[in-house]
């Protein structure tokens, strides 16, 4: 089990943390650490890894108008 203390100061605007995301896969297999995010929320600074390509500052949405999938 790996113990964590701190995470790394967003290089962005020095005042919030990147924290690391997961995800799930499309056959639900999890993904760890697919994306960082910085938690200062005027900052928005995001990184993400999809289909092998690297993305930065994306926009960001609230998710308020997100549908949950049926299951």
């Amino acid at each position: 089990m790996v113990e964590v203390n701190s995470f790394p100061k967003c290089q962005k605007c020095q005042t919030g943390d990147l924290v690391p995301l997961s995800d799930f896969g499309s056959q639900g297999a999890p993904i760890h650490y697919k994306a960082w995010a910085c938690t200062n929320p005027t900052c928005g600074f995001n990184i993400k890894i999809r289909n092998g390509d690297l993305y930065i500052d994306e926009p960001i949405s609230d998710g308020a108008l997100h549908t949950p999938r049926l299951r």
